[in-house]
This record gives C-alpha cells, sequence and structure tokens, in this order.
C-alpha cells in the first residue's frame, strides 16, 4: 500500500491541517466511518489539507482512508477501517497535535486540530477527548465532562433535570437489577429498553408485552452492563442542532420533525431507518407552529448548556400535548449524506461546508 506523506514543517504550509479520526471500538464503528467520508468530502480543500485517521475495531490507530467515496454505505455493506501502518499521537504537549508513523519509525504529520468523527464509546464518551486534554492539541466539539454526561442517558437526565428541563419517565437498572412490579405500573407498556451508553439505537427495544421485558432487558445488556427503560411519550419527535460560532454565539437550527418512525420495521427510529432504509422523512421546519419552534429552540440551548457543551450537539425532543419533552443529547451527531444534523443547519442558511468551516474554526478558539 501506498501511503500519504505529509509536509511536517507547519510554518510553511498555508492551510489548516485536520485530522479526521474515525472508526473506533464502539457498536457504531460503520456509521462513524460514513459520517467522516461525508465530512471529507466537504472539506474546502483550498482551505483544508485532511489527515485520514483511522481506529480499527480493535483499538488500533492506523492511516486513514483518503478518498472519501470507500466510506460508504453499499447497499447493506457497511464500511469499516482496515489496518494499515500503525499511528500514535504524541502525548508530549511540547509535540502539539504531532502523529507518528509508528510502523515506519518518522512523523506522519502534524495537524492544527482534530475533528473526532466518532460514535459511541471510546469515542463521544469523554475517553478521547481526556486523550486529547493530555496532548495539548485543538479538537472538535464537547469537552470530557459533556461528551461523557452527554452518551449517559441517566446523567444527561439528571443534569437536564436539575435546570428545570422537562424529561421523560425512565427506571434506571444497574447490573443485575430488573424492572420491579411497582416500576412496570408507573411507565405502563410501551416502554422502551436502551443500554445506558449506546447509540444509533443499536441495543434499542420497542416492548408492548410485559413478557418480553426480561429479552429486551438482555438484549440491551449485550452493549452495556447498565440499562434504561422509559415510558414511551406520545408526541411528534423532533431534533434540533446547536451550533457554537468562534465568537462565541451559540444558536439552534430549525428543528426537524421525524415522519413514518413507526412505520419501520422496528417500529420505531432504530438502526435501519436512520440509516438504511428511506421510511423516515424530515419536515424541516417542524410542523408545530412558530411558538414550539422558538421554544424547541429556547430549550435546545438550555440542555446545551446544562452539560457544559462546546462546539455542537445534536438535542432530541417529543412535543406532546403538554409541550416539548427532552429525549436525549447527542454530543457528536451523525454527519452522513442524510443524517439530520447537516440537513437542518442547511435549511437554517448554514451549508454543509460552512458548517464544518465554523465547528474547526471554534475549536481553534482557545479553550476556556
Amino acid at each position: 500500500m501506498t501511503s500519504v506523506t505529509f509536509d511536517t514543517n507547519a510554518t510553511e504550509n498555508p492551510k489548516i491541517r485536520v485530522a479526521v479520526v474515525y472508526g473506533g471500538r464502539s457498536s457504531e464503528h460503520s456509521i462513524s466511518c460514513i459520517s467522516a467520508g461525508a465530512v471529507m468530502a466537504h472539506l474546502d480543500r483550498e482551505r483544508y489539507e485532511v489527515v485520514p485517521v483511522g481506529i480499527t475495531e480493535s483499538g488500533v490507530w492506523t492511516v486513514g482512508e483518503d478518498d472519501p467515496e470507500k466510506l460508504r454505505a453499499h447497499g447493506d455493506q457497511l464500511p469499516s477501517v482496515q489496518l494499515r501502518d500503525e499511528l500514535a499521537l504524541s502525548l508530549n504537549p511540547n509535540r502539539e497535535g504531532e502523529i507518528t508513523n509508528v510502523s515506519a519509525g518518522r512523523t506522519h504529520a502534524i495537524v492544527d486540530v482534530v475533528f473526532p468523527v466518532l460514535h459511541g464509546p471510546y469515542g463521544e464518551d469523554g475517553t478521547i477527548q481526556g486523550l486529547f486534554e493530555l496532548a495539548g492539541v485543538n479538537y472538535v466539539g464537547p469537552g470530557v465532562l459533556s461528551s461523557s454526561a452527554g452518551m449517559d442517558k441517566e446523567y444527561t437526565k439528571k443534569l437536564a433535570a436539575a435546570e428545570g428541563l422537562p424529561i421523560t419517565p425512565e427506571k434506571v437498572l444497574r447490573a443485575d437489577e430488573s424492572l420491579s412490579a411497582l416500576d412496570r405500573e408507573h411507565l405502563g407498556l410501551p416502554v422502551f429498553v436502551k443500554p445506558a451508553r449506546g447509540g444509533s439505537s443499536i441495543g434499542i427495544t420497542k416492548v408492548t408485552d410485559a413478557a418480553d421485558l426480561d429479552d429486551a432487558i438482555a438484549t440491551a445488556r449485550r452493549f452495556d452492563d447498565k440499562v434504561i427503560v422509559e415510558a414511551m411519550v406520545h408526541g411528534a419527535e423532533v431534533e434540533v442542532g446547536v451550533l457554537e460560532y468562534p465568537d462565541g454565539r451559540i444558536e439552534a437550527s430549525l428543528p426537524a420533525q421525524l415522519n413514518g418512525t413507526e412505520d419501520s420495521d422496528e417500529g420505531f427510529y432504530g438502526f435501519e431507518a436512520k440509516y438504511l432504509d428511506d421510511v423516515v422523512t424530515p419536515s424541516i421546519p417542524a410542523e408545530v407552529g412558530e411558538e414550539t419552534i422558538a421554544e424547541l429552540q429556547r430549550l435546545a440551548i438550555k440542555t446545551f448548556h446544562a452539560l457544559d457543551c462546546k462546539g455542537l450537539a445534536r438535542v432530541d425532543f417529543f412535543v406532546t400535548d403538554e409541550g416539548p419533552v427532552l429525549n436525549e443529547i447527542n454530543t457528536m451527531p451523525g454527519f452522513t449524506p442524510i443524517s439530520m444534523y447537516p440537513q437542518m443547519f442547511a435549511a437554517s442558511g448554514v451549508d454543509y461546508e460552512t458548517l464544518l468551516d465554523t465547528l474547526i474554526n471554534s475549536a481553534l478558539r482557545p479553550r476556556g
């Protein structure tokens, strides 16, 4: 394999050098690859030099794929990171942004900023953000605390509730705990059984018969030993993007209303509906009225602040007869061609390229 060589003399490179990191050890590995391919395809090569860095499913950093077309899904064939030369990020802050080609024994690139297009554990949960903090390198997206709390549905809601945000009824089941008769009566049916620290709807089951609860909990525990059981909330599913600008402004996008979520084979907005099927279509802006749109935007920004986020987030709500109720927050939302986050900002007047520019330039601003 021929490896791309980067000029490591940063002072002579007028472009901003961006390491796009993708793949990873989570169950969302393939979705991360697709998102990264879309990001790389939309970065302006006149302004940016892209350094693709893949992380294999076993956790090895490697020279990434520089052809975005090879990171697309082809039917039900999803992409994955293939091991090439091994890479390592320097943890010495005096060598900020230096990536070493371990296999070749030389510097691979010196980057200005890292764009971690990673979803799920070991990428979106604060772990890799801690690595970047130790390395002293600039990176796109929220920091350690907000990433960790945003990944954990229990703590998302605890922090949100402390700020007075409306949240969905739920029961947290720690390892070996089961749902009591009182909890079953309180939550009713249907319920959604979820891994507490998962994403892309992987491991989630919609339960309409109490006899299926134990199997659903066992399915969720394949991905996380802590499980969330949520009461079904009746209302439109609406998502809102939040974006931080380099000058510190924080703005919310027009909300997207998801139509047809219950028409999928899974019966809800599951993995296949999100990434493989064409069943779900968005209405942007959501068809909920101007006052509710304004309220959703206000609550999305309030949630962003409640978790002390930076850069970006996607905040998901149910719009009920009593008003919006927070479902969850995603601190590194999907960037696939059909993902809601870029679609919502495009409808709000911020195209994909400008969105990426904003995120990168916000990341280059000193963190406080």
